[in-house]
Parts: C-alpha cells; structure tokens; sequence
C-alpha cells in the first residue's frame, strides 16, 4: 500500500486510510449451486479450493517476498524478476497478453525524479525510473472487461516511504502485496474454466508505492477503452487476516449492484468494515477517477507495515483462501448481471484535517466499537511514554472525546507539540485508565 509522506505511521495512515472512511493454481472448483441471474433469489454458491492450493498460494508468496527480489523496488533487478515471474505464471494459467502490438505480456513506463520539485522544465541529469505493469487476459469474446488487480513492487531497501528507523534493510513486503498478488493469480486460474459473460483481465501493478504510478500510467494508456471495463476488483495488503475474520471493502459505494451483489453472496463467515468511498491510497483509485466502479479488500494493517518485517512466516494462508473463496463467489454473482452503473462517493480525504502532532500508533481500521482501538505502539513516541499497549481502547484526549476514527484525527488537529494531556484509555476491555501524555516537540 502506498505511502507518499514522509511523516510518522500514523499521521501517514490516518491522513491515507481515513479516505477509505477513517478508515487462488487451483484445480478444481465445485459447481455453483443456484441461479446466478437472479437477484431475487438468496444465493447458495460456494468454491472448493483443491488440495494444492495452499501449496501453489505459498509458493507464490515465498518467491515474491524472497530476499533474491531484494525488495521488488520499481525500476531495479529485483521488479524486472518478480514482472517475469507473474507472466510466466500467467502463461502457465493459460492467460494472453494484451499489451502493444506483439500482445505483450508487459507494459512499460517511465518516471522522471525531479531533482527540484518546482522546477517547470525536464532536466536531463535528472534520473529516470522504468518499471512496467504486467497483465493477462481471459478472453472470452465479451463485450466487457472486468480488471482483477494488485501492486507487485515494494521498497528495496528502505528509503522513502518506510518506517525502518536502523541500516538499510531488504523490505520483503509479504503482506504488501505479494499476498495480493498471490490471490490474483489464484483468481485467473479459478476463472479460466469457468463459463463467462465478461473478459477478464488480471493486471500487476508496478509503482504504486511511488504514488500510484503504474495504475495511473494504465488508465492514461490502456489497451482497452476504459467505457468498456466493467469494474476493477483491487487486492492490497490481505494476508493478515485476524481471528475475528474482519476483512475490509473500500469503494461499496461506487455502484449499487455492490450492495446487491453482497446481498447475494455468502459472506463466509467474515466480518466485514465496508467504506462507500473510492478514493484511497492503492490502484483503485487510478479507476474510480476514470468513472469505473471499484471495490478494494484489505485485511487490516499491522506493525509490519513499510518494515523489513513484513515476511513470509506472518502470512495467513488459511484466511487468504477463504478470501479467494469469497471473491470467487462474488465475482460469479456478478458476472450473469448487466454492466455495472457507476455511482461517484464523496472524496472522504476532504474531511481529513490538518495536524501538528501524533501519537506514535498503529490504529485498528477495522475496529468497529467506539473509540479508537491501537494495533501497534512505537518506541519512544508520545503513545509508548506514556504506557499506552497495544489493545488499548482510547476514548478522550484531554476533554475530547474519541468515538471513532475521525473524531480521532480531528482531536489531533487541535493539539501543539510539547503540549501535555490526560489521555482516557480502557484496557483489557473493561478498566478504565487515565494518563498524562505530552506530544513531541518538533
């Protein structure tokens, strides 16, 4: 997932999540049960993953979040390895490519670094970045294409964007996003088989945590014409799937043949924090801005995030399957309905204030009781010095009271660095505790 500030965790993912409202190689799938082209009626349908599944899923996971990628960073050895990886994958599934004139399996594009920002003229010392996205398609003779995307690239080493405050470091990024990658691929082969009303075409994004780079770079030059993209499924940091099965779905309310869809659809046992809104910091946005409904899961962000880590061994591959199990019955649904209408949300990052300091937390996006609950705790920021833990539910600071994520931020936009103030916290569900806590000076 993207990060375009160079700010603290939590004024990053505050001021970028809270636009999301503050904040399957398988091979055989069982046979859909129920009329698919009728809204009228509840839907039964399930997906059985075969037993190689995980293994293949893992497979993909471990090699792209593998210390020979040295991170995935675009426009170095390590991306050029993981793009080759994904179309040799999308060749073994069966899938076309869809790129220039020879229907390449990679489309390419370069970004100029400003070595002055305001500059209004190129510079030609200036360096340039050429990463490329990769795509399959599914082509069924449809009328439509429906776009099943996720970032591939990562951070290297480190640099801008990460929260690694020691010696440059390979960032592997499991979670972000080889795990969305991974369900992806898992998607094209489940779909490949199956008896279609749309195209589909499943796309790896490069340079997204450079700031969207490579969707935008889509959009802008795309092989299809955009009117006839259906909708775009988005799948960003979903491995981490808690205990609680809480999955997260940004962008519901940009059709309403969403809300029918989910209707429709078994919610396999998940928990769901839906945000009508299409603008966030990953791919989707790219899209939405283009006038195509989108819909984005994310299973919740962790202390992990833009560190070196966010490794293999934290993925849960259990609950990345019964995610690809629901979108597999999700995107089935769909797929007898007609061409989505596409609804435009409100931009909820125009509601994001301005703020001076942070708490040095990791917020839980996808706690939906009143306060705000905290998911991770750095060291030495004003959160740890004043023992707050991770668990820990906040609901005032100083004399304003916390009831949910943008009464949170709004909170943080009234206090100075240096200022000290008694923070109203209950712990381990029921004791409630009062603590001094004082910003840090700039």
């Amino acid at each position: 997932m993207a990060n375009n500030t160079a700010q603290t965790l939590d004024t990053f993912m505050l001021k970028g999540l809270s636009l999301f409202n503050l904040f399957f190689k398988a091979a055989k799938i069982s046979i859909f049960i129920g009329i698919l082209s009728l809204w009228s009626c509840k839907s039964t349908q399930s997906v059985t993953l075969s037993p190689d599944f995980l293994t293949i899923m893992k497979a993909d996971v471990k090699y792209l979040s593998s210390d020979e990628l040295e991170g995935r960073e675009t426009g170095t050895e390590g991306e050029r390895k993981a793009s080759e990886y994904i179309a040799q994958r999308f060749t073994d599934i069966g899938l076309k490519g869809i790129f220039h004139e020879d229907n390449s399996f990679y489309q390419k594009f370069q970004k100029t670094i400003k070595s002055n920002p305001h500059a209004t003229e190129a510079n030609p010392n200036d360096p340039v970045v050429i990463g490329r996205n990769v795509g399959g398609f599914l082509d069924n003779n449809a009328e439509y294409t429906v776009i099943i995307g996720a970032h591939y690239d990562h951070l290297g080493y480190g640099g801008e964007g990460s929260l690694h405050t020691g010696p440059p470091a390979i960032h592997n990024g499991a979670d972000d996003n080889a795990s969305g990658v991974a369900i992806m691929l898992a998607m094209a082969n489940f779909l490949k088989d199956k008896d279609l009303d749309y195209n589909f075409l499943f796309l790896a994004f490069s340079g997204e945590e450079k700031g969207l780079w490579g969707s935008n770079f889509f959009v802008d030059n795309s092989p299809l014409e955009l009117e006839d993209i259906n909708y775009m499924i988005n799948l960003d940091m979903v491995g981490r799937l808690n205990d609680e099965k809480k999955l997260a779905l940004y962008g519901t309310g940009t059709s309403p043949t969403w809300k029918k869809a989910f209707a429709k659809t078994s919610n396999h046992g998940f928990s769901f924090t839906k945000s009508e809104s299409g603008v966030g910091p990953s791919d989707h946005t790219s899209f939405y801005f283009e006038d195509i409904p989108v819909l984005m899961f994310f299973t919740g962000q962790h202390a992990d995030y833009h560190r070196p880590s966010d490794d293999y061994h934290l993925i849960n591959f259990e609950g990345m399957a019964d995610i690809t199990k629901y979108l597999g019955s999700l995107v089935m649904t769909i797929d007898k309905q007609p061409k989505m209408v596409f609804t435009k949300t409100k931009d909820e990052s125009q509601d994001a204030p301005a703020f001076k300091v942070t708490l040095g937390v990791i917020p839980d996006y996808l706690f939906d009781g009143k306060g705000m609950r905290i998911d991770g705790v750095r060291e030495d920021r004003p959160a740890s010095n004043a023992g707050l833990k991770k668990g820990d539910i906040v609901l005032k600071m100083g004399d304003l009271e916390i009831v949910d994520m943008q009464t949170y931020m709004k909170a943080l936009s009234v206090f100075e660095p240096g200022q000290t103030i008694t923070i109203t916290i209950i712990r381990e569900g029921d004791m409630m505790m009062e603590k001094p806590l004082t910003f840090l000076k700039k």
